[in-house]
């Protein structure tokens, strides 16, 4: 399970590619919750 959720988040952070990216995902990650509500 570790392992999974491991390789899941580098994914992600590959995905991403800089600080900048990872900030927009973020942000878009939380205004899909509070849009969500």
């Amino acid at each position: 399970m570790t392992r999974t959720l491991l390789m899941l988040g580098l994914l992600a952070l590959a995905g991403c590619g800089t600080v900048e990216g990872i900030g927009e995902d973020i942000s878009a990650g939380a205004r899909a919750v509070r849009n969500a509500f």
